[in-house]
């Protein structure tokens, strides 16, 4: 008999993109989790829903474990959980119904409940952990087994009595994240992740956070966990980390999966000193901002460290729409931060966005136009997507249409009255990832012809070059050509 039963809401499976792509990393905040429910002396059972068939699947892990908590605790530091994703949700509200049938009280964590309390009161759930929830959790576990009764003397807990939502003191961030014990890596069947990376992709990647949080405030951006605060890891500690993982794991790959990765200063030159010191010989893909990569000894620094690709929040190649996002960057420092980049031989990536507020044609051009100068080596799009809690949603939250969430991460629907037709960005999405990759087959062919460089990895793009050739600009309505 176990105290707890943890788990999360992510199905693979449940989200075809993702499924097909088979990159899946562990679920790294309910690994911290785990770690601090043992370190506090509490009976864990971990059970990983990441590739079961269905929720009916969580049913024989209540059978062996008989717990007394049922504990659901997303991981945060994933922006596929950010999404808050309705097929998710409703594959929480079936786990707590699996709960209670075994007489269990069901504890939950996670961006999604947050934002939608009722609903999950509704379906089940006794106690919704609000904010940073590691120590929250702890308190809540041994009052709960101790049946204390006094939980209103614990912070950032939301819960019913007498049929009114409770909502108690917010919780402080944590500050010294060195403080904090390393996930629970040991808890999860790492094979079946590194198999799946090892068929799809070569090579086997890992997840770690050195961050919590961002203090910038793009106003379409959500922070039901860590808000406007941010924190970091010791370069020391970062690196104690890693000599770990690479003796057990052996991973080929890190992504740093930070919002912001090495805003404090200093800390991206001692990362890497320590990375070559201790010889770690690292690959790594990071996320950062335009205007802070500018500086050349710091770029150079990242790149002397193993990192082989950036991810920039681009956005839009109009100002106005940045300015309109609050993105506090502008179009010269994006141009900037992809040149140095790439100077220095890291392969920058770009996150686009369609369809914000007041983006019209020209803005799309302006967007299409810095995409295709500067021919960054990844992108990822979306359209823009109102989440509560964001400036962005007060503003069009009068102009929401029925459907409030994306039901997987390809869903990419316009859920308020944008600009133009929903069927319109569908193709925008299609049209411009199409153009990219012949331009980039393009430039592939040319480096074949007249430098003569081949791999194998330029002859799959070759091949493919027919597919991409044939890409239209979608219209703005059914009669306007573009």
């Amino acid at each position: 008999m176990s105290d707890i039963l943890l788990t999360h809401s992510y199905f693979l499976k449940f989200d075809p993109k993702q499924w097909k792509a088979q990159k899946p990393y562990p679920p790294l905040g309910t690994l911290y989790a785990a770690s601090v429910l043992k370190k506090n002396n509490f009976d864990v059972a971990f059970h990983d829903v990441m590739f079961d068939e269905s929720t009916n699947d969580i049913k024989d892990f209540f059978q062996k474990h008989q717990p007394k908590l049922f504990v659901i605790y997303d991981d945060g530091f994933n922006y596929l959980t950010k999404m808050c994703l309705t097929n998710m949700r409703e594959a929480a509200f079936e786990m707590a119904k699996i709960a209670k049938q075994n007489k269990c009280m069901v504890i939950i964590s996670s961006s999604d409940s947050t934002d939608h309390t009722e609903e999950y009161f509704q379906n089940g759930f006794d106690f919704i952990i609000v904010g940073e929830a590691e120590q929250t959790l702890a308190e809540l576990t041994r009052n709960l087994l101790n049946k204390n009764g006094e939980l209103n003397s614990i912070n950032g807990l939301r819960y019913v009595e007498n049929n009114k939502i409770i909502s108690t003191k917010k919780r402080e961030n944590i500050r010294d994240l060195d403080s904090i014990s390393f996930p629970a890596w040991d808890m999860v069947d790492m094979n079946n992740y590194k198999k799946r990376w090892l068929k799809s992709s070569g090579y086997f990647s890992l997840n770690m956070a050195t961050t919590r949080g961002c203090p910038f405030k793009c106003n379409w951006c959500a922070k039901p966990i860590y808000g406007n605060q941010y924190h970091s890891r010791s370069p020391e500690n970062v690196v104690e980390e890693l000599k770990i993982l690479k003796e057990k794991l052996q991973f080929d790959h890190i992504w740093f999966c930070d919002d912001i990765f090495g805003l404090k200063p200093g800390w991206i030159n001692k990362f890497s000193e320590l990375v070559s010191k201790n010889n770690l010989q690292l690959k790594f893909k990071v996320q950062c901002r335009a205007d802070l990569l500018l500086d050349d000894e710091n770029i150079s620094a990242l790149a002397f460290a193993g990192c082989d690709e950036v991810w920039i929040g681009a956005e839009s190649g109009s100002q106005k729409t940045l300015d309109m996002m609050d993105k506090g960057i502008n179009i010269k420092q994006i141009y900037e931060a992809t040149k140095l980049l790439k100077k220095h031989k890291i392969k920058p990536c770009f996150f686009l966005q369609f369809g914000y507020t007041g983006e019209t044609k020209s803005d799309i051009d302006s967007t299409l136009k810095m995409l295709f100068e500067l021919m960054p080596h990844d992108i990822g799009i979306s359209v823009s997507y109102p989440l509560p809690g964001t400036k962005f949603y007060d503003s069009v939250k009068e102009n929401l249409k029925e459907k409030t969430n994306w039901t997987d991460s390809d869903d990419l629907a316009m859920m308020f009255e944008s600009q133009y037709p929903q069927d319109f960005y569908k193709k925008l999405q299609k049209y411009v990832h199409k153009k990219f990759r012949q331009k980039q087959t393009e430039q592939v062919l040319k480096k074949v012809l007249l430098k003569k460089i081949f791999s194998f990895d330029y002859l799959k793009k070759l091949i493919r070059y027919p597919y991409y050739f044939f890409s239209f600009m979608p219209s703005t309505n059914e009669t306007e050509t573009i």
